[in-house]
């Protein structure tokens, strides 16, 4: 290409002696070959950028598995050891224990939650939310925090919206790592949520989340780096408060999926206002709520005295997340059979009637995916409920296991709780 380019500017830069169509022709071929190599640069850069992209979201996916795959055996053995007989003291233990590996749990989110953002992996659901719910929610969970404290926790709200589509969950989030941090920085005072409707046209609403408190406030050149990934407000050796500043950070990457934006007004001593917006589409189907299974212990007694006897096949190739399931499935009552992988599955799925299957979606031989498509070409067995009990936590982990032919998604570390609300609502629709 760069010979030939060379030779085109040498013949037009002898202009003189071509007829004018030559010197059009020589320019217009100039123009392709320079048009050519530019179109092939930007193919070449933007497929390495893709392939960079896909490298991380594997590495991404990796690491999830690998390191929820100990965390649910930590979170898991630690709840059955609650759950037997034992000294108030081991009590105490298995309590912090359970505390620091739930506190681990959270950074790994927020730690994998930012790599998602950027690596553009991160999805948001859209889904019914209803506002005053959302908020009530959220000050149940705070409530705890607020009363050790002696804090007052108020609600001004002189707009609550209702009927809108968006990502409840990310919302909470959102609100969730503001109010936290707000409780963290005041020692007395209030801590106040408020709501305001910022703009509104005919498909959607701006909405303005506001955390108020009465702490200890931030000077202005730290505020202007605390929303980057990994900053605090007191990034010293000897700080007084925990964090690893990631929240603040995810919390405006939500916020500007969300097609909003979040910031922070504050002084030193005078406390802080801590602000995002989230853009909020109208729905035109009026909300009704949908009865969900409540995420109780009840669940696990109701299983006791309703379901007895059942049938379960357990595909899962740890050791440790076998024996934690098989123990909680042993205790409700059930005859468990275990598959170390995908094959053994689908072999003892063509050999024995069960009444669900959970399915671990990375295994030796053929993975869960391949094997929940094996077992629903089975006769008899196109609809037994097949719930992905997995490590591999990614909205798009939860789509191939339910387009490959399972019924739910259950990402480890799997609560025991959960895992009996999940089991009792599928048995309860079959």
């Amino acid at each position: 290409h760069n010979q030939i380019l060379g030779v085109l500017t040498i013949y037009s830069a002898q202009a003189d002696s071509f007829r004018s169509d030559e010197v059009a022709l020589l320019e217009k071929l100039a123009q392709n070959m320079a048009f050519g190599i530019e179109t092939r640069r930007n193919i070449i850069q933007r497929a390495i950028a893709e392939a960079a992209t896909m490298a991380k979201s594997r590495f991404l996916a990796n690491m999830s598995h690998e390191i929820r795959t100990p965390m649910n055996a930590i979170l898991g053995m630690a709840h059955l050891m609650q759950r037997d007989v034992v000294t108030p003291k081991q009590a105490a233990q298995l309590s912090k224990i359970d505390s620091a590996a739930q506190h681990l749990l959270s950074i790994i989110n927020d730690i994998l939650d930012l790599s998602k953002i950027e690596a553009g992996k991160f999805l948001l659901e859209e889904t019914d939310i209803v506002i005053p719910e959302l908020i009530n929610r959220n000050v149940e969970i705070l409530m705890p925090q607020i009363s050790e404290k002696g804090l007052s926790l108020r609600v001004d709200t002189e707009y609550m919206p209702s009927q809108l589509l968006g990502d409840p969950t990310r919302l909470s989030q959102a609100l969730l790592n503001y109010a936290n941090n707000a409780i963290k920085f005041t020692e007395k005072g209030t801590i106040t949520i408020r709501l305001m409707l910022v703009e509104e046209n005919a498909e959607n609403k701006l909405i303005r989340f506001e955390v108020v408190d009465s702490g200890i406030g931030i000077d202005s050149e730290q505020l202007a780096r605390l929303f980057s990934a990994f900053e605090q407000a007191d990034n010293s050796t000897t700080r007084q408060y925990g964090g690893t500043g990631l929240g603040l950070a995810i919390t405006r990457n939500l916020a500007r999926l969300m097609g909003g934006d979040a910031g922070a007004l504050s002084e030193p001593g005078l406390g802080s206002t801590f602000w995002f917006t989230a853009r909020l589409k109208k729905s035109l189907v009026p909300y009704s709520p949908v009865q969900q299974i409540s995420v109780e212990k009840n669940a696990e007694a109701i299983l006791i005295r309703d379901f007895p006897g059942k049938r379960i096949l357990l595909a899962e190739d740890d050791p440790i997340n076998q024996e934690i399931a098989m123990e909680q499935l042993s205790f409700i009552g059930w005859v468990v059979d275990v598959a170390d992988d995908g094959i053994q599955a689908v072999k003892k799925a063509q050999l024995n009637e069960y009444d669900i299957i959970l399915m671990d979606m990375q295994m030796p031989g053929i993975d869960g995916l391949e094997a929940t498509r094996q077992i629903r070409k089975i006769s008899g067995r196109e609809k037994i409920p097949i719930i992905a009990m997995t490590a591999n936590a990614f909205n798009e982990d939860r789509e191939v296991c339910l387009q490959s032919g399972m019924n739910d998604f259950l990402s480890k570390p799997v609560e025991l709780d959960i895992l009996s609300a999940t089991l009792l609502k599928w048995l309860s629709k079959a």
